[in-house]
Parts: C-alpha cells; sequence; structure tokens
C-alpha cells in the first residue's frame, strides 16, 4: 500500500504564491506518473498537473503558464509551485499516483485564495 501524504496548502491573497508538496512512503521512480487533481464545492474533482517517470508533463489550460509540476526521485517528492493564484484556484488539492493497474490518492490540502 503506497501512502501520500500532501502539505503546503493553505490561505494566500490574489496574486500571491504556493507550494504543495506530496512525499510517497514507495519509491517514485516506479510509478507511470504522479500530480495533482483539484476539487472545488459542488464541482467534480478536475486534474491540474501530472508528470510521467519519463517526466512529460501535462496542465489543465486554466493553470498553464502559472503553475509548474515537479519530481524529485531522489526524495520520493512531487511538487507544485502555484503562482498568480486566482480565487479561482480556491479548492482542495490532492496528490495521486499511478502504478500499474492501481491508482493512489492523498488526504488533500485545502488550498484557499481570497480576492
Amino acid at each position: 500500500q503506497v501512502q501520500l501524504v500532501e502539505s503546503g496548502g493553505g490561505l494566500v491573497q490574489a496574486g500571491g504564491s504556493l507550494t504543495l508538496s506530496c512525499r510517497a512512503s514507495a519509491r517514485i521512480f516506479s510509478f507511470n506518473a504522479m500530480g495533482w487533481y483539484r476539487q472545488a464545492p459542488g464541482k467534480q474533482r478536475e486534474l491540474v498537473a501530472d508528470i510521467t517517470s519519463s517526466g512529460r508533463t501535462t496542465y489543465a489550460d486554466s493553470v498553464k503558464g502559472r503553475f509548474t509540476i515537479s519530481r524529485d526521485n531522489a526524495k520520493d517528492t512531487v511538487s507544485l509551485q502555484m503562482n498568480s493564484l486566482k480565487p479561482e484556484d480556491t479548492a482542495v488539492y490532492y496528490c495521486y499516483a499511478k502504478l500499474a493497474l492501481w491508482d493512489y490518492w492523498g488526504q488533500g490540502t485545502q488550498v484557499t485564495v481570497s480576492s
């Protein structure tokens, strides 16, 4: 069983920055992909960004140019640098990892952007 522990959420003013981190209990170099989803109240969970084992990244259109995902295999960590935050970025952010046929999820961390 893989455990994912997120950190770095919080309250920030519009235009500010936050960095989310997700540490895995297993060696992430073997994971097919890792990334971040988010879910705002009353909305479906959506992909924010992910990164494959080869380093290919995917971003939601709404965060392109503002968010950057990265992974550190030595620290078994994936991070999400969020800049120029907007109130519409307010959501619970979930780390996820895909390993073969299995998906693993973190417990979520709240990000609140005030206007």
